[in-house]
């Protein structure tokens, strides 16, 4: 088997591995392999053709497509960074030991000083939800129908009914109507969009297209193509209330039900794994259990916008040159970030280093359930507010972010944030 020595394996190369890849060389002149098992480098932004990316990270607007260009072609200026596309990483072990596989170098192992995972987040499926009826053609995610519409060409159906108020529903809501097909609604089993607020509005209230909530599919009719859906209101446990079912008329069933981050490789490599995120536990360096072993992007937490995961994918790759070059400035004992009242989840989970040169932390989140005029805050172990951040409305379907100033980082055992009215 062909072994191969990097200073530093990333592994995917969509926006995240992107960022990390392109990170790690300008603050270093060691050796980088960037993996991505498509053909090209993009990753999802391929087949995102709609505008809206950037516009944090670059302050333009720019589609999915000139997006990833614009890191790719800095990425393929680099000298010290390799690239292998139409590369599956098939395993991963604790000693970052990476073992791929591709058409020109066959079966290898790359043998990596660090190791950043990028590998993204899929889709869940039709399986996930058990929603009973015929297997039949024309159920599919709505990233596999925006990528047949926008990708190759295809249309996948003339009416539509969409499961899930996620993004990319929302998104191919637009879409779909856009190409002359008849979307005749979206179905939210939760009483509040899932998607962003921005998605709603410009993917289905500028087109009249309905936003039903707490509304879910029962049950797929059709022999070899769906032809019709039966649809339910759903009680506060989110069963389907049997008196309100009818049945809808359609040819496509899209499914927008959330994105599940790609860990495989993760739990190969003895990764700990949040139980909410599905991504890997991390401290602000984005390093995992594993020491050198980092992860970022949608594979450590689904986010919102690519402009967030470019951010964080930067932290990962400076992170991981730093960790090489044994820059890390330990703290006494690690500070717990602790998620409070209506917060289902902190990225990072906890911090381990001093601050040096920044100035703040800055910590990710989603909230459980949709409020109004709060503000984040944050405690200390006594609970005592350290900080304090406005919000006139934070919703699941958006992530938020606070800046933890330097100033906080003391000796406490922990630190909680939570939602306070």
């Amino acid at each position: 088997m062909k072994k191969l020595d990097y200073d530093i394996v990333v592994v995917g190369g969509g926006p995240a591995g992107l960022a990390a890849a392109l990170e790690a060389s300008v603050n270093s002149n060691l050796k980088i392999l960037l993996m991505e098992r498509s053909e090209r480098l993009g990753g999802i932004l391929e087949q995102c053709i709609h505008n809206g990316f950037g516009l944090s990270y670059f302050k333009e607007e720019l589609t999915g497509p000139e997006y990833a260009s614009r890191f790719i072609k800095e990425v393929e200026k680099k000298d010290n960074i390799d690239i292998k596309t139409g590369t599956m990483v098939i395993d991963i072990n604790p000693d970052k030991v990476v073992i791929a596989e591709n058409v020109e170098d066959g079966l290898f192992q790359v043998y990596a000083k660090a190791v950043v995972l990028a590998m993204g987040c899929r889709e869940r499926t039709r399986e996930a939800i058990t929603i009973p009826g015929n297997r039949v053609s024309g159920v599919m995610t709505a990233g596999t129908a925006q990528r047949y519409v926008n990708i190759n060409g295809y249309l996948p159906g003339k009416d539509i009914i969409i499961l899930g108020s996620g993004d990319i529903g929302l998104i191919m809501a637009r879409r779909m109507t856009l190409e002359g097909c008849n979307v005749k609604g979206v179905l939210e089993i939760m009483p509040y969009s899932s998607g962003l607020v921005r998605n709603k509005v410009q993917c289905l209230d500028d087109f009249d297209i309905p936003l039903y909530l707490n509304y879910t599919v029962t049950a797929i009719h059709g022999k070899d193509r769906v032809e019709a859906v039966s649809i339910a209101k759903v009680d506060d446990r989110l069963n389907p209330i049997s008196e309100t079912e009818i049945t809808v008329s359609c040819d496509t069933l899209l499914l927008s039900i959330g994105l599940i981050p790609e860990n495989e490789l993760s739990k190969s490599a003895g990764v700990k794994l949040d139980g909410v995120t599905k991504g890997a536990i991390v401290d602000e360096k984005r390093e995992t259990n594993i020491k050198g072993i980092f992860a970022c992007g949608n594979v450590l937490q689904v986010h919102d916008l690519v402009d967030n995961v470019s951010a964080e994918a930067k932290i990962a790759g400076r992170s991981a040159v730093e960790y090489i070059e044994e820059k890390f400035d330990k703290l006494d004992k690690p500070i717990e970030l602790k998620p409070g009242n209506n917060i289902a989840y902190l990225v990072p989970h906890r911090i381990e280093y001093k601050i040096n040169d920044e100035k703040y932390i800055e910590i990710y989140m989603r909230v459980h359930k949709p409020m109004e005029h709060i503000r984040l805050c944050v405690l200390d172990e006594k609970g005592n507010i350290l900080d304090s951040y406005r919000r006139d409305i934070v919703v699941p379907g958006s992530m938020e972010t606070i800046r933890l100033k330097s100033e906080f980082i003391r000796n406490y055992d922990f630190i909680k944030v939570e939602v306070q009215e």
